[in-house]
C-alpha cells in the first residue's frame, strides 16, 4: 500500500471516528439523566419548586456551553489566523488599543453576569416565598439522628429519631428516622440543632439549608410526587456524620393522618438541646 493510500486511509477512519462520537453525543442528549441536567430528582416535579431549579440548572449550562463555544472558537480562530507564517520577521505591527473591541468585550461579560443573575435571583425568591403552611415540621438535627416535631390541624405530635448503625446488614434503612409528608399539601420546616451545624438534605427534592444551633431557618415547599426518598445531613458534624440518614414518605394525605395517631402527643424542643453556656454556668451560695 503506497504512503498516499495509507493517508487517506487514516483520515477515513478519523473522519467516521469523529461522526460516530458526535453522534453518541448526541443520544446521550436523548436520556432523561442528561435532560435533567443529572439532578437527582427522577421527576421533574417532585415538589413545586423542582421544576423551577431544574430548569435554571440545565438552561445555566447550555448557555455556559454556548458561550464556552464560542470563546474557544475565537481563540483558535486567532491562534491559527495570526500565526507566525513562513518568511515573517519581528513582531506583528503592534495595536496600543482598540476602542470599540475594549467596549465590546468588556459589556458582553456584564450583560451575560446581569442574566445569569437575574434568573438565579427570581428563583431564589421564588423558592424562599414563606407560605401560610396547614403543616409544620420542626426538624431538630443532633449528632447523630433526627427529631421531627410535627404540628397540624391543631395536632403535635413527635417522632424522636435513633442513630442508623451501618454494619451492613440488611433492614437497616428500613430502621432509619423516617419523616413522613402528606402528598400537595404546603409544608413549612423550621431548622434547627441540638449541638453542631448540620444541613438538612432531601437529594430529590433539590433543597439544602443549613442548621445552625441558636438559629431556625427555614424551607417552604409543597410535595406534588408519593414516594420514598433520602434523606442525609450535608455538612460534617462528627464522627458519624455518614450515618446520619433519613427516609422520607410522601404519601396521601389520609395515610399521612393515620401515622400522626400513632405518634406521641406533644413536642421534643429545644429543651433537649446541647447547651453548653447553661450547663458549665454555676452558681455558688455564700461559703460555698
Amino acid at each position: 500500500m503506497s504512503s498516499q493510500d495509507r493517508t487517506g486511509s487514516r483520515r477515513t477512519v478519523a473522519k467516521v471516528t469523529a461522526i460516530a462520537a458526535a453522534g453518541t453525543l448526541l443520544l446521550t442528549g436523548c436520556s432523561e439523566e442528561v435532560q435533567r441536567g443529572w439532578l437527582p430528582n427522577v421527576v421533574k416535579d417532585t415538589t413545586n419548586h423542582t421544576g423551577a431549579i431544574q430548569e435554571l440548572w440545565v438552561n445555566s449550562w447550555i448557555a455556559s456551553l454556548i458561550i464556552g463555544l464560542l470563546t474557544w472558537g475565537l481563540m483558535l480562530w486567532c491562534i491559527i489566523a495570526y500565526r507566525r507564517r513562513k518568511g515573517d520577521e519581528g513582531y506583528p505591527r503592534q495595536l496600543s488599543y482598540n476602542l470599540p473591541m475594549e467596549i465590546f468585550y468588556t459589556a458582553v461579560p456584564i450583560v451575560i453576569i446581569l442574566a445569569f443573575f437575574s434568573f438565579s435571583n427570581s428563583v431564589q425568591h421564588k423558592v424562599d416565598a414563606p407560605v401560610d403552611s396547614p403543616l409544620v415540621i420542626d426538624v431538630r438535627a443532633k449528632q447523630w439522628a433526627w427529631d421531627f416535631n410535627y404540628k397540624y390541624e391543631g395536632e403535635e405530635k413527635y417522632f424522636a429519631g435513633v442513630q442508623a448503625h451501618l454494619d451492613g446488614t440488611e433492614g437497616t434503612k428500613e430502621k432509619l428516622p423516617t419523616l413522613y409528608l402528606p402528598v400537595n399539601v404546603p409544608v413549612t420546616f423550621e431548622l434547627n440543632s441540638r449541638d453542631v451545624i448540620h444541613s438538612f438534605w432531601i437529594p430529590a427534592f433539590l433543597q439544602k439549608l443549613d442548621m445552625i444551633p441558636g438559629k431556625t431557618n427555614h424551607i417552604y415547599l409543597t410535595p406534588q410526587t408519593e414516594g420514598t426518598f433520602d434523606g442525609k445531613c450535608a455538612e460534617l458534624c462528627g464522627e458519624y456524620h455518614s450515618e446520619m440518614l433519613f427516609n422520607v414518605k410522601v404519601v396521601s394525605e389520609e395515610e399521612f393522618k393515620q401515622y400522626l395517631a400513632t405518634l406521641p402527643d406533644g413536642q421534643i424542643g429545644e429543651e433537649y438541646d446541647r447547651k453548653p453556656d447553661v450547663v458549665n454556668s454555676t452558681t455558688h451560695g455564700e461559703g460555698e
